[in-house]
């Protein structure tokens, strides 16, 4: 078999079989196909695509490349939950102990950001003590007694994804649907989820901008998943604006809290309900995806989900008070308002220019090496629909530096102000099973 056979092969628009894509891709994974021959083939790929069984091979190809997770100690159904991202998505944080306090197995694995804010893991270091070092044994211990657990990934996590997302971000091959969807997916099978639910963003904020984009891409992962054997469910979301009013790790946190005391913003809330009772549905612990919502919206109510949480943290070595006292957690010298010059309704708001702004005050990683201060960030204090008077505060930046002049600019830059009746975004746009 040839490299240049199946380049020529997939560009004529050929389907591949599974041995020619194994081929490729451990030939490329342990350095026998050189870096050109892949940049063609993917490029390829991008103007032929590809079909649902030739996406699911790839997708397993890439699983196959490095180690797979075994959770077959871990009692129950394992249903992982992944986002494509956005501004101020803390969505993670308080819906992992939501459905462990149901009962359903929450064996999680993530990365630290690089972008926005931190990932999953820096958020929850902002606790006092909190650690996600620990060893496969103590993790399934942790998550067959609590029914939750968080790790950091293995190094060795789907190898030939990561090689081939480097050189597709400098071939001009990243938007790719069939090279998106067995990115995403092949990381998700290999962490070891017997089901998995999907949150696609779209819009200004988002990787997918338009909505016809995103719902091309739930399908594409959905339909990957099931050909794999595991139930999968896509909720295309909106990201026109941040999630929630807090974009910074330690100010995400306490968000995250508030939503599982029943308060915090309805979008954050409406959204963990909605992916929530899915990843219990999946996990057959509800009959239909309306009691799974009704058993955690009785968990809120009980203070069950917070118990949770507290339990969860003092296992991983963090100080559990901070949810009962979240003042505990990393704050900032100063708090600085980003007021309004005109009055009006907030129109829009830049989802990207507010992430790059909380980047800039520390909150995200512009690089790899990049450290993150936990403690910066901003709070939104109007969004789209809000009414706003001359003077009224329309963000506040948490930080630790005064010189933060082009940080304010941009904050102010990225809300827009209408004398018309705006409408709220819409939170949910459509559902792939």
């Amino acid at each position: 078999m040839r490299m240049v056979d199946l380049i020529e092969k997939k560009r004529d628009g050929y389907e591949l079989t599974k041995e020619e894509i194994r081929f490729a891709i451990d030939g490329y994974t342990k350095g026998n196909i050189p870096d050109y021959q892949i940049s063609a083939f993917a490029m390829a790929i991008f103007f032929k695509d590809m079909t649902t069984t030739e996406r699911a091979e790839l997708t397993m190809a890439m699983v196959e490349s490095g180690d797979q997770i075994d959770l077959s100690a871990v009692e129950g159904i394992k249903v992982d939950k992944h986002s494509t991202g956005g501004v101020g998505d803390k969505t993670t944080i308080a819906l992992a102990p939501l459905v462990a306090a149901v009962g359903v197995p929450v064996a999680k694995m993530s990365g630290r950001g690089l972008g926005h804010t931190g990932g999953t893991i820096d958020k929850l270091e902002a606790i006092p003590g909190f650690s996600v070092e620990i060893d496969t044994l103590q993790f399934t211990e942790l998550v067959n007694k609590n029914k939750l657990a968080v790790v950091g990934q293995t190094g060795n996590l789907t190898p030939a994804d990561k090689k081939l997302y480097s050189l597709r971000d400098v071939t001009a091959t990243v938007n790719s649907i069939p090279l998106i969807a067995s990115s995403i997916m092949s990381k998700k099978i290999a962490s070891g989820a017997d089901a998995i639910v999907l949150d696609v963003k779209t819009g200004s904020g988002a990787f997918m901008k338009e909505l016809d984009q995103s719902k091309e891409l739930a399908e594409a992962m959905v339909a990957i998943g099931k050909s794999l054997g595991r139930d999968t469910i896509a909720i295309i979301s909106d990201m026109n604006q941040p999630l929630g009013r807090t974009i910074g790790n330690a100010l995400e946190v306490k968000e995250a809290i508030e939503i599982l005391r029943g308060e915090g913003p309805d979008d954050v809330r409406e959204l963990c309900l909605t992916l929530g009772s899915r990843m219990v549905y999946l996990a057959k612990k509800a009959s239909s995806i309306d009691e799974a919502r009704m058993m955690l919206e009785e968990v809120i109510t009980s203070g069950k989900a917070l118990e949770t949480l507290k339990i969860f943290i003092g296992a991983q070595n963090g100080d559990p008070s901070i949810v009962d006292d979240p003042d505990k957690l990393p704050f900032a010298s100063y708090q600085i308002e980003v007021k309004a010059k005109e009055a009006g309704t907030v129109s829009s708001i830049v989802a990207d220019k507010m992430g790059t702004a909380a980047m800039l005050l520390g909150a995200g990683r512009a690089t790899k090496d990049s450290n993150i201060d936990l403690a910066v960030g901003i709070v939104l204090n109007k969004k789209i629909g809000d009414q706003v008077q001359v003077g009224d505060s329309l963000a506040t930046v948490h930080a630790n530096k005064l010189e933060i002049s082009q940080v304010l600019d941009m904050i102010a830059s990225a809300y827009s102000i209408s004398d018309k009746v705006v409408e709220r975004p819409t939170l949910i746009y459509d559902e792939i099973h």
